[in-house]
């Protein structure tokens, strides 16, 4: 089975922007959080596989840091259908680089900003990123697309 396109948008609703999910359960629904606190964005040198963590090929360059998102409709528009897309409203800029050279070539979501952390999706970046000393990487406005269908 699939999931229809309402449910779909629901969820990356939920997720993405912190936003109730009406006839799903008791009479509120599935509710967002009291209060919509943040995403985790990461880097990867290579897939952190479904099975991964936030951890898992994650970039270790002197200076890195996992960047928080907000979970609002100001930092993500959910929008579209077969698929429906959550897609970053701004830029997400990471530390720069002070020390280590790698080549970033996926990006994670997840739930905390350091460690294990639950990794909600991953994929792989427009372009991979060669970060070295002085580098400070960005993923541009639009150019991160998690896809429901």
């Amino acid at each position: 089975m699939s999931k229809s396109n309402t449910w779909e948008s629901d969820l990356l609703k939920l997720v993405f922007n912190n936003t109730a999910v009406a006839l799903i359960g008791d009479a509120v629904g599935l509710v967002g959080s009291t209060t919509a606190g943040v995403l985790y964005v990461s880097l990867h040198t290579s897939d952190p596989t479904d099975g991964g963590s936030q951890t898992s090929s994650e970039s270790v360059y002197s200076g890195y840091a996992r960047v928080s998102v907000a979970r609002t409709i100001g930092a993500w528009t959910v929008s579209g259908t077969s698929p429906t897309q959550a897609v970053n409203v701004a830029q997400v800029t990471f530390p720069q680089c002070t020390g280590g050279t790698e080549s970033l070539t996926y990006c994670g979501i997840g739930t905390e900003s350091s460690g294990g952390g639950k990794l909600l999706y991953s994929g792989a970046l427009q372009s991979p990123l060669a970060v070295s000393n002085n580098i400070t990487p960005s993923i541009a406005s639009g150019t991160l697309i998690i896809t429901e269908d």
